[in-house]
């Protein structure tokens, strides 16, 4: 595990190899005392070491694993009521194995998502430097070989260059612009508060506001499977999973799922009613209600949210380079079409 600071939670990652380990330990017939014990062998990082010797010191105490885990304070809730249940109900090992593959999935998600919004702000931000020192820098040098020639540069090239007067003028406001949008977009990445308002700001933009609903989806459905899975009743299922969504439009249709049930209608009916399944997916749970196997058939449609979540991403990645390509290349285009035309015409005029 990574270096941590004392509050800080662990990210997907390291909860990812966390669950693994415990899981894998319990696996082979070792208690959770000197499982920990054997991880301390291997741990590398202060902080990660500090982390696994005060969950052992709590163990080997009497304390419960999930105990232990409140009191570490760097654990998700989530997390920790799951390895209540799995000690309530004897399925630690599979409840751990379950949360190894459900944090792995939200890790994978989430980088899956910086990086589809990580290209467009590079290119982004390389389009703007370019054509800043193509409006600064370059069109001044052909201003002066238009004023040589006796004439001045008119049109559209005498706009754009006057727009780079004024941008050299005032740079140093617009550097500390640029240098505030830097700042903003550190906070957005880099701190809790500026994921969260990243996350609402992804949910309501056009061109990503599906990716989220679609990440909500896939999230819902991996709890409810591994809820199902440690053997919970479905309404606390239900109201476990939906802890986890921020979703609005999904926590809406959870919330509808719920008042369904509370008004008589079946799990499997209430699922598809509030179109948190529909189609074919809606079927297959109703199927799968009847013949004992929602855990199972919710995890396949877990991992089949994953996938087109992931397939939409690549979509819209795909969709995105090509684009601004074409958006860079006609605003150079226009640039230099804008100088090089009418120098062309002087220099016909002269010969």
């Amino acid at each position: 595990m990574a270096t941590k600071t004392e509050q800080k939670m662990l990210t997907n990652r390291e909860l990812s190899v966390f669950c693994a380990q415990i899981s894998m330990l319990l696996r082979s017939g070792i208690a959770v005392p000197e499982g920990i014990r054997i991880m301390l062998e291997d741990i590398e990082d202060a902080e990660g070491e500090r982390i696994l010797t005060s969950l052992l010191d709590c163990c080997e105490l009497g304390t419960p694993l999930s105990d232990a885990l409140i009191q570490s304070k760097v654990f998700p809730k989530y997390l920790m009521d799951m390895v209540r249940i799995g000690e309530a109900t004897g399925k630690l090992e599979e409840v751990m194995a379950a949360l190894e593959r459900y944090y792995d999935r939200e890790e994978t998600v989430s980088k899956n998502i910086r990086s589809a919004v990580r290209y467009p702000v590079v290119m982004i931000v390389m389009m703007v430097l370019v054509v800043g020192v193509l409006v600064v820098k370059v069109l001044p040098i052909f201003n002066q070989v238009f004023i040589q020639l006796g004439t001045e540069m008119t049109g559209l090239g005498g706009s754009i260059l006057r727009i780079g007067m004024t941008l050299s003028q005032y740079s140093l406001w617009f550097v500390g612009l640029l240098a505030a949008a830097a700042l903003f977009l550190l906070y957005l990445s880099a701190t809790p508060q500026g994921r969260a308002l990243r996350s609402r700001l992804g949910m309501r933009f056009f061109a990503t506001k599906k990716i989220y609903e679609r990440r909500a989806n896939a999230s819902f459905t991996s709890a409810l499977a591994l809820m199902l899975a440690s053997g919970l009743d479905t309404d606390k299922s239900l109201e476990m999973a939906a802890q986890l969504v921020d979703h609005p439009v999904v926590k809406a249709r959870i919330e509808d799922c719920q008042k369904s049930i509370a008004q008589g209608t079946n799990f499997a009916s209430a699922l598809v009613e509030a179109k948190l399944f529909s189609g074919v997916y809606g079927r297959m749970i109703s199927i799968a209600f009847k013949t004992g196997t929602a855990d199972s058939a919710i995890q396949q449609l877990a991992d089949q949210y994953s996938m087109e979540l992931e397939n939409e991403i690549n979509d819209r990645i795909f969709m995105v380079e090509p684009t601004l390509v074409a958006v860079f290349s006609v605003i150079v285009g226009i640039i230099l079409l804008s100088v090089m035309l009418p120098l062309m015409g002087i220099m016909s005029t002269i010969g």
